[in-house]
């Protein structure tokens, strides 16, 4: 196993190696700052959602539905790995930033797509990697952070790719890992970390934006005697789970932070009976000091692996002609959940299922509370079959939202579900810690007398009613990018399109095919007045193991290549 300090050595020689003079030919690096951060320039993508509500949103209008099905490829850069390639590139006048599974960094010219500089992460070879791919970097001042498989955070200077200094998050030996993409706000640089399925107490930590020293940490399960630990009996707090796995959120005006957790552990709620509090919530943390201020859990004890991990969208919706500052959070459990953010308290506002969901029986009008049909409900010994499966409604792919037209786009699974039974399991650090059971064919099957699985849904937050869907036969992967030229970018088929979307309507106005099936997340941004529309193409982890069992129970033998590729498109000169 290489030592922090000779990693350090080898990827500063790596990157030394492939620094090519085209920087020189780029304009000085404009540094992110606090206030670029809070009101990012239309022409840059300089965050994993675009913006720190989450909206995944372009004010850019050169493409737009009159004149989207002119888009052409204008270059495309081979990564040169395989498995799931998920993550936005993030752009800066200029200068673009894309992470890759492997924790992988280039930096590329993106005008030319001609390569600047590539970090490479040198990874123990005891590493385990349930989930191998990255979701992207984040940028501050001049330089570019990255949260990594082995659970350093690691801070690289964004001209050179030299690395500044790296700090170890937790130890990856217990089971430890991180895949999103850092949040930066308050002086602070901010992740979570994943390995739910490895028995460890997730948490979310700051480190000062500029040294790296430890700021705080808050941890998603609370400690003998903390709020909420009654939810959690005897030592079950330990190894209860509970990851972060997706960037959180930000309000500038409260100045906290809202982060999606995930699943209790092990998977089968019996075997930590309580609501273990604060598995499949949103949690709001102050920025300042990781002070928890306030949680909505989404379903309790949790036996379904649905974690909730998303971030919500803030987004200022109406109810009975009053503005509410809301969040908006498409869940994993099927429902689509409508909740108000005060400065210290989350509400809940109403919830109502987005795909075929039969564990839910009713929701306590006040609290959102649910009720469970128990035949739905697997437990150890309990064989127990529930819809939508475990990878839920809408999996970690990210949901938009177009302020104008008040709609709010789900890349959404349904017709899809999960028959699951628990068997005793005993914790070993930094091994799986599931409980789950062998089953046939994974557990997995498709409703009897459907014909599609994956959609593309529209949803008026201010009426809360649908307002259209597109479906497909083949299951939906595909992060959502929408755009002020009434557009809605998406990929996430296993057909290997990247599709552009009529956002009134859901109409298929252009697609191209790619190397790869597309999870990456999409992006647009301009440089000389030209508008480009950027996202890597590369199929693996959930989506290719659903298509093994999709094959499976189909009695298909869909094949969907690897390999990742960076594609950006525009409109012909």
């Amino acid at each position: 196993m290489l030592n922090s300090t000779y990693r350090i050595i080898l990827a500063g020689l790596f990157c030394s190696w492939c620094l090519s003079p085209i920087a020189q030919s780029l304009p000085p690096y404009n540094p992110v700052t606090d206030e670029r951060l809070q009101n990012p320039e239309e022409s840059n993508w300089l965050m994993y959602r675009g913006s720190y509500d989450s909206h995944g949103y372009s004010t850019l209008d050169e493409i737009n539905i009159e004149n989207v099905e002119d888009l052409v490829p204008v270059w495309s850069f081979s990564t040169g790995l395989r498995e799931g390639h998920q993550a936005p590139p993030i752009v800066n006048d200029g200068y673009m930033y894309v992470s890759t599974p492997q924790n992988h960094i280039i930096a590329i010219d993106a005008r030319t797509g001609d390569m600047i500089w590539r970090y490479v992460r040198f990874l123990p070879d005891d590493l385990q990697q349930m989930h191998p791919t990255n979701r992207g970097v984040a940028l501050y001042g001049d330089r570019v952070y990255l949260a990594t498989v082995d659970a350093y955070l690691v801070s690289l200077d964004a001209l050179t790719g030299d690395v500044i200094w790296e700090v170890e998050v937790e130890d990856y030996y217990n089971g430890y890992y991180m895949t999103m993409a850092p949040l930066i706000a308050d002086g602070k640089v901010m992740v979570g970390v994943s390995g739910g399925e490895l028995g460890i107490r997730g948490f979310v930590a700051a480190f000062d934006v500029m040294t790296g020293e430890p700021a705080w940490k808050t941890y998603t399960i609370p400690a003998p005697g903390e709020p909420g630990s009654e939810s959690w009996p005897g030592d079950t707090w330990q190894t209860g789970g509970v990851p972060v796995w997706l960037t959180g959120s930000y309000d500038p005006e409260f100045n906290v932070t809202y982060w999606g957790t995930g699943n209790g552990g092990p998977w089968m709620g019996d075997t930590r009976p309580g609501d273990n509090l604060y598995a499949t919530s949103t949690i709001a943390l102050d920025a300042s000091t990781g002070e928890l201020k306030a949680h909505h859990q989404y379903h309790w004890n949790d036996s379904w692996d649905w974690d909730e991990v998303s971030a919500p969208l803030l987004i200022d919706y109406q109810r009975q002609g009053e503005t509410v500052k809301g969040m908006v959070h498409p869940g994993r459990n099927g429902y689509l959940w409508f909740l108000e953010r005060e400065e210290n308290q989350i509400n809940f506002v109403d919830a109502n299922p987005y795909v075929y969901q039969d564990v839910f029986t009713t929701l306590d009008p006040v609290t959102g509370r649910p009720e469970y049909d128990m035949s739905k409900k697997p437990g150890t010994g309990f064989e127990a079959s529930f819809c939508p499966s475990l990878w839920g409604g809408k999996d970690w792919p990210p949901a938009a939202f177009n302020p104008v037209s008040r709609l709010l786009f789900i890349p959404a699974n349904d017709n899809v579900c999960s028959t699951m039974e628990g068997e005793e399991v005993q914790f070993r650090p930094g091994r799986p810690f599931m409980g789950r059971a062998p089953s046939e064919n994974g557990g997995f099957f498709v409703r009897p007398g459907t014909s599609h699985i994956g959609e593309l849904q529209a949803w008026n937050v201010d009426t809360g009613e649908k307002a259209w869907t597109t479906s497909f036969a083949s299951q939906n992967w595909g992060p959502v990018l929408a755009t002020a030229g009434d557009l809605v970018f998406m990929g996430g088929t296993n057909d290997r399109y990247f599709r552009a979307f009529d956002a009134n309507n859901g109409e298929i106005l252009w697609q191209q095919r790619t190397n790869s099936g597309i999870t990456g997340v999409p992006v647009t941004y301009s440089l000389d007045g030209k508008q480009y529309i950027a996202v890597q193409s590369g199929w693996g982890v959930d989506a290719q193991r659903e298509q093994n069992l999709l094959n499976l129970v189909k009695g298909e033998n869909h094949y969907v290549p690897q390999g990742g590729v960076i594609w950006v498109f525009a409109l012909p000169d």
